[in-house]
């Protein structure tokens, strides 16, 4: 007997050269795209058809191929097709009720393919025409919230998820896509909480539903009142932010532990034997054969939940286990097709793992420590602009964590401390750090850490202006709430100090080219204000007398640097070009910085003539700097005043 092949909705005999014969509910599609109504000479077409398998390549194909006016022709056919799957969602046959999701998934994605270039307006008439939208949409919602709401099969739920993913990506600008307005009025919002708050139901759907609910709060929120931004703004349940919490931290460890895995496997692979042999000269290449496609769907909700629920940022500091160094157990994974990192949901033994309980000898983590960690692997490589768009949205959310008090309490709170491995960029003129070497501290080091790792190695011709003011802006807030509270931070300053400086080092040298692209002074004038920031209040917020000390060396040290951006925008404030009220804000503001160095430079000079000394030892410059500053002190205060006079920072 001859095999049967199953093929674009087509039944072939594979020995037999007559025509194919076509699945049944293909005929039905068939019918479906005739003008005439299918259910005339069927009375019972339409119950026949949800209890048929549905076969989405065919219905979504033959929605694509037809052009327009043979799309309008049929548009009242289609119309029923939709308002049929609408009344089979409330079927008791689940049968029926799968079928009918899919089937107004295909309807969705295939007009949507054909009106591409058009606006909402037309999807939703040709869906379901203008007339019987509004009830049609009402019964819709009503139906899926009931589905993701009920005690029913997870199956039927994360189809109810899909269709909803679908309905709001309908088109390429979600504030473009006139669906959603019913969608906002019929709201589902409860029960996308419900699927959070509930872990069973968390674990199936909880990416599905953050990412959702991400996107619902993004529908014109700048135009007109979006529901979805005031509730979440006001969700106060401990057991839902919690959830949504877990959901954002096991999607972004699930692609920090893909991530580590492939840059293992890279570095014990052929290549790590190559550069062994002929040094590394092409590790920046390798590098970028490591980075993978990144997560901006969840960067997104993690987003709006800083951003909106001032509760939500108490779930940053949840402790948890460590994803990945939780012991499970482990069972055979089915075979699944091989996907960019960081674009599915983690696996639900992923999911599960973080809520065991907390074990003495596990490192605990957090979801403040995984994002940071995550953040440290897209902002290696922004020379694309999606990496770019990625790494831009690490640094808003960091942005609106330096903003908030309670934030910065848990972010310098010396009793949680934790060992934060961040990776870093391979560079030749550096060793990678150990893992076991890592402190442990307050998650601020942490954050400022990330930032001068950015400040050091994103210096280059397509020069990222905003990634770099957005960074220098964390660190300024840090700085702020440091110097507001009095927190003495034990942290390696000097490391902050210098990156700075060599970024100033980098705007002069690169002065004519940049300057035809950006507003450099804007980013001098912010680095500047920060030594004065330094210099005026460093007495409130570094840690020791010593402190000051290495912040004076290094300002004299580097005297030329700032001597170069002075006379660099001396000249360009004195002449009557474009950059003439940028570049002399920037004058008024080093001069705490050219005062240190006026005042002390001859001192230096004298004590190294004095001595018959070429050149002075870092140690030697520091006695003359706390020698000469504890004469201040005594008998100069006025200097002081000058200096808090002078301070351009507040």
């Amino acid at each position: 007997m001859a095999q049967v092949e199953k093929r674009g909705g087509l039944l072939r005999k594979s020995s037999a050269s007559k025509k194919p014969l076509k699945e049944k509910v293909v005929l039905m599609y068939d019918e479906i795209f005739m003008t005439e109504d299918p259910s005339k000479c069927s009375p019972r077409f339409w119950e026949e058809l949800f209890l048929m398998k549905v076969n989405l390549e065919y219905l979504e194909g033959k929605l694509e191929s037809l052009d327009g006016e043979e799309l309008m022709k049929i548009k009242d056919n289609i119309n029923c097709l939709f308002q049929h799957c609408i009344q089979a969602l409330g079927e008791e046959h689940p049968i029926r009720v799968v079928n009918a999701l899919q089937t107004l998934c295909a309807l969705i994605r295939g007009v949507h393919q054909k009106n591409k270039s058009t606006s909402g307006f037309d999807i939703i008439n040709m869906l379901m025409g203008f007339d019987k939208a509004e009830l049609c949409m009402k019964n819709l919602m009503e139906s899926l919230d009931s589905l993701l709401c009920a005690e029913g099969s997870e199956s039927l739920k994360s189809l109810c998820l899909k269709l909803l993913l679908c309905l709001v990506t309908v088109t390429d600008n979600i504030s473009q896509n006139t669906i959603l307005e019913y969608v906002m009025i019929n709201s589902i919002f409860e029960a996308i909480l419900q699927i959070l708050s509930h872990p069973p139901s968390r674990r199936e759907h909880g990416y599905d539903a953050v990412v959702l609910l991400a996107l619902l709060v993004n529908y014109r929120k700048y135009e007109s009142v979006n529901p979805y931004i005031v509730k979440l703004s006001i969700v106060d349940d401990e057991a839902t932010l919690n959830g949504m919490g877990l959901v954002i931290a096991q999607a972004l460890s699930e692609y920090n532990r893909q991530y580590k895995d492939k840059e293992e496997e890279h570095q014990s692979g052929f290549f790590s034997a190559l550069t062994n042999m002929v040094g590394s000269m092409f590790i920046a290449d390798a590098h970028e054969k490591i980075s993978v496609q990144t997560n901006e769907a969840i960067l997104l909700a993690l987003y709006e939940a800083v951003h909106l629920n001032r509760n939500f940022i108490t779930v940053l500091a949840q402790s948890h286990p460590e994803i990945g160094m939780v012991t499970t157990p482990v069972n055979p994974a089915p075979t699944t097709p091989v996907t960019p990192l960081g674009t599915t949901p983690p696996s639900s033994d992923v999911i599960s793992s973080v809520e065991l309980p907390l074990d003495a000898d596990v490192q605990t983590s957090n979801l403040l420590i995984t994002f940071l960690k995550y953040s440290s692997i897209v902002m290696q490589d922004t020379k694309d602009e999606h990496r770019l768009h990625s790494g831009k949205l690490c640094l808003i959310i960091l942005t609106c964590i330096a903003e908030d008090q309670y934030a910065n309490a848990f972010l310098h709170d010396d009793n949680m401390n934790f060992r934060v491995n961040l990776h870093r960029m391979p560079m030749r003129h550096r060793k990678k750090a150990a893992d076991k070497n890592l402190p442990c501290r307050p998650l601020v080091c942490a954050v400022l850490d990330l930032m001068v790792e950015f400040i050091v190695t994103h210096m280059m011709k397509e020069f990222p202006m905003d990634l770099y003011v957005r960074c220098i802006q964390v660190v300024h807030k840090l700085l702020c709430y440091q110097k507001k509270c009095r927190v003495r931070l034990h942290y390696t300053w000097r490391e902050l100090w210098s990156a700075l400086i060599n970024l100033l080092k980098f705007l002069m040298s690169n002065e004519t080219v940049l300057l035809a692209k950006h507003n450099i002074f804007t980013l001098a004038l912010m680095i500047v204000n920060l030594f004065n920031m330094f210099i005026t209040y460093g007495d409130t917020f570094l840690p020791t007398p010593s402190s000051y000390d290495e912040l004076y060396y290094e300002i004299i040290r580097m005297h030329q640097s700032f001597d170069n951006l002075y006379s660099m925008v001396l000249r360009l404030s004195t002449n009557a070009g474009q950059w003439k009220e940028a570049a002399s804000k920037v004058t008024h503001a080093l001069v705490n910085i050219r005062a240190i160095i006026n005042h002390f430079n001859p001192k230096i000079e004298s004590y190294a003539a004095v001595n018959h000394i070429s050149q002075l030892s870092e140690e030697q410059v520091r006695s003359i700097s706390t020698n000469v500053r504890r004469n201040l002190a005594f008998h100069t205060l006025s200097q002081e005043v000058l200096l808090k006079e002078f301070s351009t920072i507040s």
